[in-house]
């Protein structure tokens, strides 16, 4: 379909100020310390609010809308634990970073345990935030192909190049204050589709409300103790180790933690921005569950989507076909179609169908700015691991001009591959299963290496090192083992995905532990 002209200017003006407003900053990057800190100048409120904008991606607009469409509320779960996990960052890691003043998130890890486990972590790091990068602008490509017909690809090149220029040219304070610009306007996005669900339903609220009850909506999951499925006490754990990880061990949020002008502040922002995302991502949800309603009390509108769905599901799959044996192929992917195939489809389809000229644009602009927030936040942080983790490890000491020549030259590289990783994305189903799958996978063994290094202080290296080996071995069983058809089934791991992370990371400990109580035993005798 083709935009409204005035969907197209609202998304022309925002994505251009965005950038021009970003890039202004560049005046203010003098030397590497701005580039990667901002001097230790932000108040914690903003600070607070480009937490909050990291956390809330265009995952979170259509891929917690579409698990809520598609399944319920399972995965709030991983919200509801944030509380708990930024007490955590803000009594023992907020202090223990700002106190060291190190930059890098893994200095300590190489003091503790040698040079390996920087390498691995940083390995880790790198790795995870391409998946990051990757999955949320393939979320961003997947809303605005499904409200403008645009084509994905375009969609990944153009909107990595501008996210790029400006976070290469304006460094954290571009991040940062580009971040409380965006998450005005991605607040202002929920509420408004919120309105205009309620506005179009055929029904009133409380009926509304009542087809998703009835249809189990707003469960939260089987309290069943179980740890073989998405369970509540699965996506729980999940949250509780994820959110460890990313407060105490994610340079994301290590950077920061340094940005804040004090120690107060930085203790303040990560408890405004973490307790800030509970209630919006909440009304993600929301709209997921009232959506779901809407196309339920609209059958017109439902055939609509399926078609809509299967059309983009065949045109990625096949080409070249003749207009007979293309529609045959569209009506038989139609009538397969279930609820979790379309739910990732379902609210950029609305907004399509039901948002007025101006309105949608606007949502657009939410959606990219959702986007934009977290990638800007990935790049910045990937350059300075880059440097501070491997160029400065070889290089040593390096003028200022080098340094702000190599931190820019790594963004716009690091912005290329994520973009191409996007672009490998293209035909994904669930992003969030995506990221939550990949992320449980590779952040498995750095936690378990963290807490190694934070909480005991008699493992050494050679004990972190089985450990580490022991955990991806634990990892590589949970993640991969129920894919391989020739292994016998009591050697399949019983374990869902979420659960790589969890019970990685216990074991990990546990041999550490043990391998340091060994070692302090043979000693004494």
């Amino acid at each position: 379909m083709d935009l409204p002209l005035l969907d197209l200017i609202v998304i022309f003006i925002y994505l251009v100020g965005i950038i021009i407003f970003g890039s202004w900053f560049v005046r203010y990057n003098k030397t590497g310390e701005d580039f990667m800190i901002a001097g230790s100048s932000i108040p914690g409120w903003a600070v607070g609010l480009s937490f909050f904008g990291t956390y809330l991606s265009s995952n979170t607009f259509i891929g917690v809308v579409g698990r809520a469409f598609g399944t319920n509320w399972n995965y709030f779960t991983f919200s509801l634990v944030i509380p708990l996990a930024a007490w955590i960052g803000v009594k023992y890691f907020i202090p223990f970073y700002r106190k060291s003043g190190e930059i890098s998130a893994y200095h300590h890890i190489e003091k503790r345990f040698g040079s390996w486990a920087r390498i691995y972590s940083v390995s880790c790091y790198l790795l995870l935030q391409l998946a990051r990068i990757a999955t949320i602008t393939y979320g961003m490509a997947l809303a605005l192909h499904g409200l403008a017909g645009w084509e994905m690809s375009y969609i990944i090149i153009i909107s990595g190049i501008s996210i790029t220029l400006y976070t290469m040219l304006g460094g954290m304070k571009a991040v940062i204050w580009t971040d409380v610009v965006q998450s005005f306007v991605l607040v202002s996005g929920t509420i408004i589709i919120i309105i205009y669900i309620f506005y179009e339903a055929q029904i009133s609220p409380p009926e509304l409300l009542a087809v998703a009850n009835e249809n189990s909506k707003f469960s939260l999951g089987s309290f069943k103790l179980s740890f073989s499925k998405s369970t509540f006490w699965v996506v729980f754990l999940y949250g509780l180790f994820m959110n460890l990880k990313a407060f105490g061990f994610d340079q994301n949020y290590v950077q920061r933690y340094h940005a804040a002008k004090s120690n107060k502040e930085a203790k303040n922002s990560l408890y405004f921005g973490s307790l800030l995302y509970v209630p919006i991502s909440l009304l993600f949800f929301f709209i997921g569950s009232i959506l779901f309603s809407l196309y339920q009390t609209s059958p017109g509108l439902e055939k609509d989507l399926k078609a809509k769905t299967a059309m983009a599901i065949v045109n990625r799959e096949t080409s070249d076909l003749s207009p007979e044996d293309y529609l045959m192929r569209v009506q038989k992917k139609e009538s397969t179609l279930k609820i979790t195939d379309i739910a990732d489809h379902a609210l950029p389809h609305f907004m399509s169908k039901k948002l007025p000229g101006g309105v949608a644009g606007l949502i657009i602009a939410a959606i990219m700015a959702a986007a934009m927030s977290t990638i800007s936040t990935c790049l910045n942080s990937s350059a300075t691991v880059l440097y501070s983790d491997i160029y400065k490890k070889i290089r040593g000491n390096i003028s200022e001009k080098e340094l702000m020549y190599f931190l820019r030259i790594a963004t716009f590289i690091w912005g290329i591959l994520g973009s191409i990783a996007a672009l490998l994305m293209i035909g994904s189903e669930s992003i969030l299963a995506v990221w939550w799958e990949l992320s449980s996978i590779v952040a498995g063994a750095m936690l378990g290496l963290f807490l190694l290094g934070f909480v005991s202080k008699k493992v050494d290296g050679q004990g972190a090192a089985i450990s580490v080996f022991f955990g991806i071995i634990v990892i590589a069983w949970i993640g991969f083992s129920s894919k391989v058809s020739f292994l016998p089934d009591f050697l399949k791991s019983p374990f869902h995905t979420y659960m790589s992370v969890v019970i990685a990371t216990i074991s990990m400990f546990t041999v550490g532990i043990l391998i340091s109580h060994v070692k302090t035993r043979r000693k004494m005798y």
